[in-house]
């Protein structure tokens, strides 16, 4: 009896052991970015379990008739990534071209330079930046959390103008779309081809209110579109001082100070995913944050006393935070083919994280059958 007894323990014990390192295999082989490497070239992909062995199919963000090049690659806007779940490392070197794209640069550069020399107008900063090296996303074994790790090599402004060419023609006849990505595998490419990411924040007013910009016409990249409440790159010799690696949620509260005038103190900030816009090459993180007291006739006055980047937007709009009226806002005819890729998956997911998947589904749909 008593042999019987611990034999039985025993193998219950085996039981749980066995079968929590299967789950955490399993979570694994579904849910993570690996890196690979092509000669010099390192990049990332994301696989999971199934037939065949390859790459899942994605399909980019669309609503209605509106489509973008956003592939929203983790979070769906139900539950908020806490911030200790996401672990950024700065890798050691820097990120260069390949040699036949390096003369783009040096053109980039070189144009800059003659512009300011003839007054033409002020010069673009090269200005320090991360590219990205890889993303990993896998989840924990219990509760079946999200842990995002983020791998970032320094890079510069003029380095991430040129590889955004990507259509231009090289020496051989190829564009660098055409020969370093793959269009069957859209998380998989070199890291000098992904020398973007930013936060892009999704703010709603305490009178319930969700801010949208338009880009400046005088920005440099996507100007004249609408976008987000708030988008801010990292930039390497603000968000990594003392060395330390950039935290994602410092990075959207200075934008909300820079562009929105905005302390940390009169909002709640949730990160709700991670996104990349495939066509781009940029990576982003979604980011919604509800105003505490101010509403929006408040936020005009603070604004109307001072904002830090106000030249980065020409117009802002207030949208009742309501489903129906965001995506009227979104499908609108003047606005339809003039959105920044990321901004209506940002706005998507910030509906679902305050209204529910169901509610903001069934609503959107009911606006995409009277159009």
């Amino acid at each position: 009896m008593d042999i019987d007894l611990g034999n039985g323990i025993v193998g219950a014990i085996l039981g749980v052991v066995f079968a929590t390192l299967f789950q955490q295999w399993t979570q694994d082989v579904w849910f993570r970015v690996r890196r690979r490497s092509a000669g010099a070239v390192r990049s990332f992909t994301y696989r999971r379990a199934r037939s065949g062995g390859g790459p899942v199919a994605w399909s980019t963000f669309s609503i209605g008739p509106l489509h973008t090049s956003t592939l929203l690659v983790e979070g769906d806007g139900d539950q908020a990534i806490a911030p200790e779940s996401v672990h950024v490392q700065v890798l050691e070197g820097e990120v260069r071209l390949p040699e036949e794209m390096e003369p783009w640069r040096g053109e980039i550069e070189a144009e800059e330079r003659r512009a300011a020399e003839a007054g033409e107008r002020a010069p673009v900063w090269n200005g320090p930046r991360y590219a990205v090296e890889s993303v990993d996303v896998s989840r924990t074994a219990l509760d079946e959390r999200p842990e995002v790790h983020l791998r970032l090599r320094a890079t510069d402004y003029f380095t991430f103008l040129a590889a955004q060419q990507l259509d231009r023609r090289l020496p051989d006849g190829t564009t660098p779309r055409g020969r370093y990505l793959d269009p069957a595998d859209p998380l998989t490419a070199p890291e000098f081809l992904q020398c973007s990411f930013g936060a892009n924040i999704a703010v709603v007013t305490a009178d319930h209110l969700l801010v949208v910009t338009r880009r400046s016409n005088r920005v440099r990249v996507g100007s004249g579109v609408w976008n987000s409440s708030v988008n801010e790159g990292l930039a390497r010799h603000i968000d990594s001082a003392g060395r330390n690696a950039p935290d994602l949620h410092a990075v959207a509260r200075r934008g909300m100070r820079e562009e929105l005038s905005l302390e940390p103190h009169e909002y709640t900030l949730e990160l709700l995913a991670f996104a990349l816009d495939v066509e781009r090459r940029q990576w982003c993180a979604h980011f919604y944050a509800r105003l505490k007291d101010l509403t929006g006739d408040g936020l005009r006055e603070r604004m109307s006393r001072g904002v830090a980047d106000r030249w980065e937007h020409q117009h802002i709009e207030y949208v009742p935070f309501r489903t129906a009226d965001v995506t009227r806002f979104l499908l609108a005819p003047e606005r339809l083919h003039h959105w920044a890729p990321v901004a209506p998956s940002l706005f998507h997911l910030a509906l679902v994280h305050v209204h529910g998947r169901a509610s903001v589904e069934r609503a959107e749909a009911q606006v995409i059958r009277r159009l």
